[in-house]
């Protein structure tokens, strides 16, 4: 749900979308870090926010970091 919203702020689109891992944070709502794979060898980490379900909002973009590997590791950012 939050590939058009990365797509956007990168300003480019990807064939390849593929979430590897994940870690949460439970916060007013749930932080997800999730590594995705972009390319062959091209990684990027999302932090996504959703919020908790009474508001009724779907997840959203909060920030990216582009330039990782496989083997990055997961952080908080």
């Amino acid at each position: 749900q939050v590939k058009p919203q990365f797509e956007s702020r990168e300003n480019r689109t990807y064939g390849i979308f593929k979430a590897i891992v994940y870690k949460t944070q439970v916060v007013a709502g749930i932080n997800y870090f999730i590594k995705v794979q972009v390319s062959d060898t091209d990684y990027v980490h999302l932090r996504v926010f959703q919020s908790l379900p009474h508001e009724n909002q779907g997840p959203s973009l909060v920030s990216f970091q582009t330039g990782k590997t496989r083997d990055d590791p997961l952080t908080y950012f």
